[in-house]
């Protein structure tokens, strides 16, 4: 069950369409759930039904542990290279995607007018196609009402807009030189990585007035590429498709030097105010203050990308350490 205002649905369709995975879409949301399936503990979207060993049905959330499920449950076309170096990068990248560019697609959608106005209405004719007009707009407003009081959440504010924005437009040039050269983040085949960007840029570079005339004027190249990332059933991929260790650390430093400056110094800054046990941290990212409420689960996944580096062979952790030389990613692996 998803929705196409979820970034993390999109993420999960089209990387099932590309590991020509069977599945079916139900759109909808946790307000309307499907009759006769279970809740997840957690209401998020989407939201994967699972077959359990009892003959029953499980209901799963967090796309990046499912896509390590679908891996394991489905061989051929995968998303994970098997260079553990190339897989760490791929971790750290889709980690950046998931909880880094999510911020500036929540911040696109309301923080101006102009896309408040957009996705309100979007949102509720998504989940709710037959509602009348008035009675959606009333939704809508209300929606939109809270979310736009949510802001402050994720770090957006009239402090931390400038970060959030200039972040954006560096990665779309990024991600512009990276397709140019081998058509996708790390080679020339997708990874789960490149599902994550693709996630976000659906909403940021397609639905949000404000980032996606940004966005194809910066890049039409990158807009280009999300129409085909849509459908990948088609791509052929084979293994000397991924960049090698060496490719990757001349392709993939300025990405990586991106990252190290505005996601790692958030993500330390939040794990430590968790780890404190305050209720929210004040830092400075890019020579900007942010200041926002902790987030226990991104604390998390700092602590999952420090034992995931930890765990790689020390042949490849040394490749690492060059790879990272420089970027603001050193201390994963030291």
């Amino acid at each position: 069950m998803g929705a196409p205002g979820s970034p993390y649905t999109r993420k999960m369709v089209a990387l099932l369409r590309y590991r020509h995975i069977p599945y079916a879409v139900l759109w909808g949301g946790h307000q309307n759930p499907p009759p006769g399936l279970p809740q997840p503990k957690v209401k998020l979207l989407p939201t994967f039904y699972f077959p359990n060993s009892d003959g029953g049905i499980e209901a799963v959330v967090d796309s990046t542990p499912i896509t390590r499920r679908l891996e394991q449950d489905y061989s051929g076309r995968r998303v994970i290279p098997e260079d553990p170096v190339i897989a760490f990068l791929n971790e750290l990248i889709e980690d950046y995607a998931d909880e880094w560019l999510t911020k500036a697609m929540f911040h696109y959608r309301w923080y101006f007018e102009a896309d408040r106005d957009n996705a309100g209405p979007l949102l509720v004719y998504w989940s709710v196609p037959t509602l009348e007009a008035a009675d959606a707009q009333k939704m809508a407003d209300m929606f939109s009402k809270r979310q736009t009081e949510r802001l402050y959440v994720v770090g957006s504010n009239d402090v931390t807009a400038s970060t959030i924005e200039a972040s954006y437009l560096r990665f779309i040039d990024l991600l512009d030189a990276l397709i140019q050269h081998a058509g996708y983040v790390l080679g020339a085949r997708p990874s789960s990585a490149d599902f994550a960007i693709y996630g976000q840029l659906t909403q940021l570079a397609i639905i949000e007035p404000t980032s996606a005339t940004l966005t194809r004027a910066r890049s039409a190249r990158v807009r280009a590429w999300l129409d085909r990332m849509e459908d990948l059933s088609g791509v052929e991929p084979v293994e000397s498709d991924w960049f090698t260790p060496e490719q990757a650390a001349v392709r993939l430093k300025p990405l990586l030097s991106e990252i190290g400056r505005v996601y790692l110094p958030f993500l330390k800054a939040n794990a430590a105010a968790v780890a404190a046990g305050e209720p929210d941290f004040r830092t400075n990212i890019d020579g900007q203050v942010w200041q926002q409420p902790t987030f226990p689960y991104q604390a998390k996944c700092l602590q999952h990308l420090l034992q995931t580096a930890e765990a790689v062979p020390d042949s490849a952790k040394n490749d690492l350490k060059e790879i990272f030389s420089g970027t603001g990613c050193e201390e994963l692996v030291t």
